[in-house]
């Protein structure tokens, strides 16, 4: 049985591959006249094609959010992760705005307060996620809250209640709401009753 030798190979001295033996004088004479070595990343790229891979691969591109100058390979990874003009939302409100400003945003945004209307305490949102896992739907009578909606029933004066002041306003305000629906109404059927008595005639 024959067994096949290994075909020797010399190093092309243009592109540093291995060629068999036998071809490596029409292989480089081939790889001389067509092919470059691009300085900056070692490819063989066509003669032909080398000025449009510097500038589709390697040249400087200014990014169009922040103006900082950048090989063009790395410029999607710095517009989608490092850029400190990228849009990135605030994990509080949602907003969208610039990831230089996001800091200083929700520095801010954190310290607002919302409503739990499990144990009707305000809860800044930082601080959110911990208090939903923890709380227990009782109001915390440890600590009383200046913000606890829950502190106006505590302290109810004794004796006969005066009217305050918001319900009144409340009252008032219904009162001019009726007392508008009313004239329109019948400003409404008199309007109606005169266009009526105009076709009559």
């Amino acid at each position: 049985m024959a067994v096949a030798s290994e075909e020797s190979t010399s190093i092309c001295s243009h592109c540093d591959r291995a060629i068999p033996s036998p071809n490596i004088d029409l292989h480089y004479a081939h790889c001389f006249r067509n092919l470059k070595k691009c300085k900056i990343c070692g490819d063989m790229v066509p003669k032909k094609h080398a000025e449009e891979h510097f500038l589709n691969t390697h040249a400087p591109v200014a990014c169009s959010l922040c103006s900082e100058t950048m090989e063009r390979e790395i410029l999607a990874v710095h517009k989608g992760e490092n850029c400190p003009q990228r849009i990135v939302t605030c994990e509080f409100c949602e907003f969208p705005l610039p990831a230089v400003d996001l800091a200083e945003h929700q520095e801010v945004c954190g310290n607002r307060t919302e409503l739990c209307h499990m144990c009707n305490r305000y809860i800044r949102l930082r601080e959110r996620y911990n208090h939903e896992s923890r709380c227990t739907g009782l109001p915390d009578t440890t600590v009383e809250s200046s913000r606890d909606v829950r502190a106006p029933e505590r302290r109810q004066p004794q004796g006969p209640q005066r009217r305050q002041p918001q319900d009144f306003s409340r009252k008032r305000l219904i009162f001019t709401i009726a007392i508008t629906g009313i004239a329109v109404l019948l400003g409404s059927f008199l309007f109606q009753k005169k266009t009526e008595d105009s076709q009559v005639h």
